[in-house]
């Protein structure tokens, strides 16, 4: 069955940010496909159909996308925003489950790009929009882990781009501030805690639960996902929220030694 409108595949779209942008796609004109690793307890409604896929997983991937190049004949958009946040010391963490985390939020945005690639150079067109932060951009103390995977989706993202655009096909970057969602809920707790950690960690956390309540509403990062798929002359990054557009112009204008005190004045961190 094909359509005639462009075809989204969102993944990690079964609650919050992802489910968001689904649905902001839907009104912007897009037939939708939301993907979660279990998807069968989800409404099908609002124009969203939803597909089981588990982005760590060769097999998973390579038979999702190949369902949607079966049923609609192409993908237009592909928007990578399954991902998962951490909390806790970097020396708190064990390198497997550092490993983990970098399984979803790097390896599985690598999976899923080099699944769909081939088929948007054939077809001439198409947008890869990749979900960052503004921690691909700054550091996050307590939150190393999540920094770090975001840092290497930049540089991926900004990389293939380069590869990819005399074949008609753009791949962007999201960078979204806090966002009022179920992050707390959804970050990995470090594996290995320490005591001599346990004083900043619970200052980190609460900032963090603080900030995540105060933050921008989902709908932020779907204009601005929206934004990169539409755009007749795309841009390579789009914050959404003006708390990630601020932070932005910060990082680039501020000095770094100041930005550095900055960093550390509002995390309460000596020194």
């Amino acid at each position: 069955m094909g359509s005639t409108k462009p075809i989204a595949l969102v993944t990690g779209a079964s609650a919050g940010i992802g489910n968001a942008i689904a649905h902001g796609l839907v009104t912007a004109g897009y037939e939708v496909i939301g993907t979660g690793r279990r998807t069968a307890h989800l409404p099908r409604r609002d124009g969203v159909t939803y597909l089981d896929l588990d982005v760590t997983s060769d097999a998973s991937v390579t038979a999702a996308v190949a369902q949607v190049i079966e049923r609609y004949g192409r993908i237009d958009l592909l928007v990578n925003n399954a991902g998962v946040g951490s909390a806790g010391a970097a020396e708190e963490s064990s390198v497997a489950q550092v490993q983990a985390l970098f399984d979803i939020n790097v390896f599985g945005v690598i999976r899923m790009t080099t699944a769909v690639l081939p088929h948007m150079r054939a077809q001439g067109r198409g947008r890869i929009v990749n979900i960052s932060s503004v921690v691909g951009f700054m550091p996050a103390p307590f939150m190393a882990p999540y920094a770090a995977s975001k840092h290497a989706v930049e540089g991926y993202s900004e990389s293939v781009d380069h590869e990819v655009r005399e074949y008609g096909v753009r791949v962007l970057l999201v960078e979204p501030g806090w966002t009022n969602t179920g992050f707390e809920s959804n970050s990995v707790r470090a594996d290995t805690p320490m005591e001599i950690y346990a004083e900043q960690r619970g200052i980190a956390d609460k900032l963090i639960g603080e900030a995540v309540r105060a933050g921008d509403d989902p709908a932020a990062v779907a204009r601005a996902v929206v934004a990169a798929a539409t755009d007749t002359k795309p841009k390579l990054r789009y914050t959404a929220g003006s708390r990630a557009a601020m932070v932005s112009t910060l990082r680039r204008v501020v000095p770094s030694r100041a930005f550095d005190r900055q960093i550390r004045k509002l995390n309460r961190l000596a020194g």
